[in-house]
């Protein structure tokens, strides 16, 4: 018996067993980020398309009549302090955008993809909100979407709007 060949045949068969196991960890690696990738998309779609419902959209109506901060501001804490119904429909978009900023830090949505949709729109909208949560509730209230904000204020290189925080 020739033990050079019978250990080069083991070597031969040991690399292509190898070489087949690591073939088969890339393709399943491939897989689960394919399977990954649309359980987020799916997710996203159905997240944005809550943005369109009619409640959301009769927040944003309503959102829409004021024309500066000020004016919300002045309007949310008086509809807060009165516990008027206008409160808790404009609260609606908060915590949506709570929502949306709790999803992305637990990695569910890809800040990327919210960069994408929503951008500069999301950084605005908290600069319309800031003054009027922190007129009705204080600082430190939806601190995740604040975390948002700054988050897409640094990819969007937004140096101005991080200072106005």
């Amino acid at each position: 018996m020739n033990w050079a060949a019978v250990t080069a045949i083991a070597t031969s068969i040991l690399a292509i067993g190898l070489l087949g196991g690591f073939a088969a960890a890339v393709f399943a690696a491939q897989q689960a980020r394919e399977t990954r990738r649309s359980r987020e998309a799916q997710m996203a779609a159905e997240f944005f398309r809550r943005w369109n419902e009619d409640a959301l959209v009769e927040t944003r109506r309503l959102v829409a009549r004021f024309k500066s901060a000020d004016e919300l501001r002045d309007a949310f804490a008086g509809y807060v302090a009165a516990d008027a119904h206008e409160a808790y429909v404009l609260c609606r978009e908060l915590d949506y955008f709570e929502q949306l900023a709790a999803l992305e830090r637990w990695g569910a949505f890809d800040l990327e993809l919210i960069k994408l949709l929503l951008g500069r729109t999301l950084v605005q909208r908290w600069e319309m909100w800031r003054p009027a949560i922190h007129q009705a509730y204080g600082p430190g209230v939806y601190p995740l979407f604040e975390g948002l904000v700054e988050k897409l204020r640094r990819e969007l290189h937004d140096p101005v709007g991080s200072a106005r925080s």
